[in-house]
Order: structure tokens, then sequence, then C-alpha cells
């Protein structure tokens, strides 16, 4: 199927041939008629996109930091890889569209097949000829719906938001600034309401359009001579009840500007991209006025469990959730309470899209509602799409299930050029991913089946998915008589580390984790010089904060952070000593959301050496992240970041410092490869893996029993 992408680094955009989207639980896979473009959330986008990187530098600071705290802490190499990564992509473009449902997934139930449906999100409503989307983010329509008036759904969510969020009651006043796509749908949804409203634009041709079709009862330039005494005039002397802030610009004078026409206790609501920072006299403080933010489509976005699980809010205590509000912005559109078809302005094929954000980013003649067609009587396809001229194949044939960042920047760039290791297929959730890590890496196709993935010509998978997924992929490789890489966690049940255990058994293949410290060149140093001794060793962690909204922390998906990270530092204290864990005991710090992230863990092992982690995610970033301490038959050792390694015996400590980090991920694919080269073995033992893994699990047993010593 066809997709329209960008890249970020030199801004070409194209359309192209990529593989068709994968369909998720609690998803549908929707055919789409019309998508619209936001001239101004993907116009600045685009127009970004295109400028030099000295141009992209400059509207980006706060990226920029970012590129040089990971210079400082991971050197030149990773950094170079990170960013690439970022400029190379092919970026989706698009938000909202609207189409038929043409597949289902597992535990849908209000869609079926042939269904017309509008669509929304970043990411999944995109300008493509097939889209996936999940529930919560896809409303229903009525069999007579116009699809091209339909697809502007998500902006007509945004803009309802934002009219909600001003609260106003029927004969009351509003003030819309800025008479674009946004600012005209929220002042058509504030006209059916009842509700009088003035328009604002600096533009003479926007403020004429709003006039002309009825939008707002009045319009004014932002020059318009005398208009705070106008609009004063025109609200019987009070002011405006709201002012809802529809522009985009970096100038203050939207936010001072409705600070002087509200009337006082009156509210100002910021839809737009303008900054806050109002002067606090003469009019916001002695009006007393109320400055409201509106948070996107509304209740339920960024919330992975209601726009990914597909979780509702309860109606009685969540009445306008996202999707209602793309609801009852679609039943507007139905029963003929607004009529927005004045707004398309534009109408351009599907095939000509580039043309259409030339004309976006150049405006060369006046625009404001822009809508892509879409051919629907071609028939997308789910064939793999070839990549690379060669079907050379060698003695190990590598398939990659999953390449996102971490995949990019440390597992593809280190698999081996030889004629003995072959490059297959790559599969992950988005088409777009898949379509340019098969070229970059240069493996022979990318698709949307497993089934390809998982062929004869492959013999040995990376899985570097989302943490839910790996456990089932790795059984999978293994009943499909595949040698298995999967990053860490190897999964997040007991009942699947049980399967993979048999499965592997049965298939005797290779599964190997991503557990990459123990092939540090600094931790072959300390591994040597402390010997085979039992010993004490201490592994801490300033592992930082992340939010308790984030993936990793969903017990669900990314199983948290002990099963998601702290199974790295168990299996680096079994490797150093040499022995299995056999006993676990810990005890986290109190936290609001039980996320059990700062916590202290005692490991007993099978030689009598013990060992402490000190997973901690309460500190400053400021200080490094990893620090381990040795102590062995009156040797000692310090290991600093993987950066600076000191032995202490007799004499003067040992030292070993590298300029850059080094956790052993090159090294850790290349024992991974040569290992299965060399004997079909991975370089580390399945049962410690799999202690590993059973130790994690009982970490949290330990915590929730608070701190009881577990066997393991």
């Amino acid at each position: 199927m066809q997709q329209l992408t960008q890249k970020l680094g030199s801004g070409d955009m194209i359309i192209q041939e990529v593989p068709y989207p994968q369909l998720g639980k609690g998803m549908v896979i929707v055919k789409n008629h019309y998508s619209i473009i936001s001239a101004g959330t993907e116009g600045s986008t685009v127009v970004a996109a295109r400028k030099s990187l000295i141009g992209k530098a400059k509207e980006r600071p706060q990226q920029v930091k970012q590129v040089i705290d990971t210079l400082k802490k991971q050197g030149p190499v990773q950094t170079y890889r990170a960013v690439m990564k970022k400029l190379d992509a092919y970026s989706p473009l698009g938000y909202s569209c609207a189409g038929e449902v043409i597949e289902v997934g597992e535990g849908v139930t209000e869609f079926e097949i042939g269904d017309k449906v509008a669509c929304a999100g970043v990411g999944y409503a995109n300008h493509a000829e097939i889209v996936a989307v999940p529930i919560n983010l896809c409303v229903k329509l009525n069999d007579a719906t116009n699809l091209k008036d339909a697809a502007y759904n998500t902006l007509g969510a945004i803009a309802m938001q934002g009219v909600r969020q001003a609260d106003l009651r029927l004969g009351e006043s509003c003030v819309i600034i800025g008479l674009g796509l946004l600012g005209q749908l929220a002042a058509l949804i504030l006209k059916a309401s009842g509700v009088t409203v003035i328009g604002i634009d600096v533009s003479e041709a926007a403020v004429q359009q709003a006039v002309e079709n009825k939008v707002v009862d009045l319009g004014f330039t932002r020059n318009a001579a005398g208009i705070e005494t106008q609009i004063l005039n025109a609200t019987n002397g009070y002011g405006a009840d709201a002012v809802v802030i529809a522009a985009a610009t970096d100038s203050l004078d939207p936010i001072n500007f409705a600070g002087a026409i509200a009337r006082k206790k009156g509210k100002v609501v910021v839809l737009g991209a303008v900054p806050t920072g109002f002067d606090r006299d003469p009019f916001w403080y002695r009006k007393e006025l109320e400055l409201k933010m509106a948070c996107s489509y509304g209740p339920g976005r960024y919330d992975l469990n209601y726009e990914e699980k597909g979780i509702d809010y309860p109606l009685p205590y969540v009445r306008w959730t996202e999707k209602r509000n793309m609801e009852a912005f679609q039943n507007l559109i139905a029963t003929k309470r607004i009529d927005i078809g004045y707004l398309t302005t534009h109408e351009f094929e599907f095939d000509n899209a580039k043309a259409a954000f030339d004309l976006v980013v150049s405006k060369t003649e006046p625009f404001t509602g822009i809508a892509l067609k879409y051919d629907t009587s071609k028939t997308a396809t789910k064939e793999k799409i070839t990549t690379s001229s060669t079907d050379k194949l060698g003695k190990i044939n590598i398939s990659f299930i999953g390449a996102g960042s971490y995949a990019q920047g440390n597992l593809l760039p280190n698999i081996p050029e030889t004629d003995e290791v072959g490059r297959v297929g790559v599969l992950t959730n988005t088409g777009t991913t898949s379509k340019r890590v098969a070229e970059k890496f240069k493996f022979q196709f990318c698709a949307t089946e497993e089934s390809d993935i998982l062929n004869d010509k492959t013999n040995t998978v990376f899985v570097a998915t989302r943490h839910d997924s790996h456990g089932a992929y790795v059984l999978k490789s293994l009943e499909a008589n595949k040698n298995v890489f999967v990053e860490k966690p190897l999964c997040l049940l007991e009942t699947e580390l049980n399967a993979i255990v048999e499965a592997q058994a049965k298939a005797n293949k290779a599964v190997m984790v991503g557990f990459n410290r123990r092939f540090s060149p600094l931790t072959t140093k300390l591994k040597k010089a402390i010997g085979n001794n039992p010993m004490t060793m201490i592994y801490r962690i300033n592992a930082g904060a992340i939010p308790s909204d984030n993936w990793i922390q969903d017990l669900e998906i990314g199983g948290g952070r002990v099963l998601g990270e702290v199974c790295h530092f168990i299996d680096y204290l079994t490797y150093l000593n040499g022995s299995l864990p056999t006993k676990i005991s810990a005890s986290a710090l109190p936290d609001a959301n039980q996320l059990n992230d700062t916590l202290n863990i005692l490991i007993q092992f099978q030689n009598g050496s013990s060992g402490v982690v000190a997973y901690y995610a309460n500190g400053s970033k400021a200080m490094t992240k990893e620090y381990v301490e040795v102590f062995s038959a009156g040797m000692s050792a310090t290991l600093n970041d993987f950066k600076e390694l000191k032995i202490y015996g007799k004499g003067k400590p040992k030292k070993s410092k590298i300029l850059n980090q080094n956790k052993g991920q090159k090294e850790m694919v290349n024992a991974f490869v040569n290992g299965l080269l060399a004997e079909g073995k991975a370089p580390i033992p399945f049962q410690e893996i799999v202690a590993v893994t059973k130790a994690s699990f009982k970490v949290l047993e330990s915590v929730k029993q608070g701190g009881a010593q577990v066997d393991i």
C-alpha cells in the first residue's frame, strides 16, 4: 500500500510503497477515502524539515541539548547513530482521515467490516491508503455521511475541546482569535450552541471567509481601528465572556489582546500554539481572568490505557472524552447543524499530495482546508516488499521483528558484514519503519506477515519489540525451529517462561537475551582480575525517574522497571561470580503509584557469593548512572559507568579508562553471531538466562511480601 512520508533530514517528501499495517488487538484497519492536511501543525513540520541543519537546530534548542548530553555520556558514534536515525527515518504525516473498515482486530465488537468511520491520531490516521487505528481513536459514521467532511474529525474534536473549556452558556459571547481551520471550526460549534461569536485574524481573507459563510456574527482584522471599543460595544459594554485563542504565533499579542477584550472574571482558552507570558497589569490581574489550556481532542489524550488499550472512562464521571468529542462533532455534521463544506478550499488526488504541501509551504494562494482524495478502487495487498537486489544467503540468516531506536542504534549496525551472514526480512509495527530499516541495513525485504519472517530462509530471529510481545515471539521462533535473540526481558510472565524452557528443549536452538553489559571490554578485564572465588558485589544504578504513564511502567506492556531493566543487573552479578542465584530479598521505597522502581535487592548465589542491586529512580541525573564494587580474596574493584575501572590489590591500583562509555552492545552481537557460526550456541548459557528471569520475578514477589527472602 502507498503512504506519504517525509525525511526530517533532507525534507524529501515521497509517496512510497510500504508494508500493510499491523492489525493489533483492539484495532481496526481502515481504507482511507479522504484525509485532511492540517496547515498549521503539518505545515510547520514540513517547513522545519526543509530547513538546513542549522535552521533545524535553531528551531529545536531542547533537542540540541539532548544531543549534547548524549554526546557527553555515550560518545560520538552512538550520538551520530541516534541523530541519523531521526533524520533519515521515513516520518509519516497526517492525523485526521475517514474511510471504511476492512479488518477488525481481536476484541473489537463495536465495528464491523464495511462500516464508515472517521479516525484520529498522529501515527495512526496517516496520509496513507490503509491505516490501523485503535478503537478509541475511531468513530462510526452514518452510511449517508459525507466522508470528505467527516475527515475533519481530529480538527473538529480539538476545536470541540476548546469550546468545552470555555464553558459558555446560551446567549453569552466569545471572541475567536485566529480564523484558520481550528478557529472556524470552533466558531461553527459555538454558533450552533447559541453563542455570539466575534472572529479576529491578521488575514483579511480569513475574516472575509468567516463573515461571508456566517461563521461569525462579527469579524475584524487585528489592526482594525478601534477594535477593542467595537468588541466592547458588541458585548453590551461587558467584554467577551470568553476568548478562544486559535492562532499560531511566537508573539505575545494574542494573549495580551485576549486580556484586554475579556470581561471581568472571564475565561481565556489557549487552543493554538502561542506563548502565555502575558502582562499581569492592567487586565489580567484587575479582571481576575481565568486562563485555561485545551488538551488536544480531550480527556483520554496521551493516556496509554485509553488510546492503546481501549479502556474507556465511565461516562457519568468523564462526560466528554476525546472519542465522545469526535462523535459529537460528527453528529453536528450529520444533523446539518453545522456546514463545513466551505472549509475545503482545495482538493488533491493522493498521488499529487506533494503539490498540496508545496501550496501549504509557499502560500502562493489563499487556502483553508486541503483534502486528499484516495483511489478506493485499488486493492492493497499484504505481500512483502523487496528492498535489496540480492537474495544471497549465508550460514546464519537473520530477520528482525521490531526495529525501534535501540535496535537501530545498537543491534543492526553491529551485525557482522560477512558472506556467512545473510540479512533476510524486517517486520515492525509501522510500514515506514520496516521499509527504512530494510533499505538502510540491506535486508532483502520488509514484511507484513509473521509467516514471511518465520520462513525457510530465516534461521535466526532478532526480537526487539515492546516487552509484552517478547515471550510470544520467542515461542513462535522456537516452534519454527529458529535461533532467537531477544532484547531484555525474555518474557513478562512465569507461564511464558515455562513454555519457552519447554520449547527450547524440544527445538534445541540457541536462545539469547540482550544482556550486553557482561560483554563490555572493561567487564572482561574485571572478570579476569577477580577470578572465581566467592565474592561480595554492589551494583548501584542511578536510574532516574520515568513517568508513571510511560509504557515501560505499564505492567501489561512494559512489565515495570524490575522486569524491564533490573534483570540486566541481576545478570551482571550472576556473570561476575560465575554461579546461579538461589535466594533473593527485596524492599522498595513506598510510592503513590506502586512503581517499585526505587529498591534494594539482596541476592545469594550457589557458590556462597552475595550481591546487592541498588536500583534508585529518586536521584539526580547529574550523577553517573551505574557504579559497581566487587570484593574478593583480598582484591577490590570499582567500575564507574563502563568508562573507568580500578582494581585494588597489592601495590598501586590498576586503572583502565576509555574515552567513551562502552556497555558491550557491539561485542554482544558479535559474540552471538560468532557463537552460532562456530558451534550453533549462544554465548550466555540458557540456564543462566532462565535463572536471571526467575530471579527478576522473585524480586517482585519479595517486595509484595515486605522484603521476605524467597527461593529462586
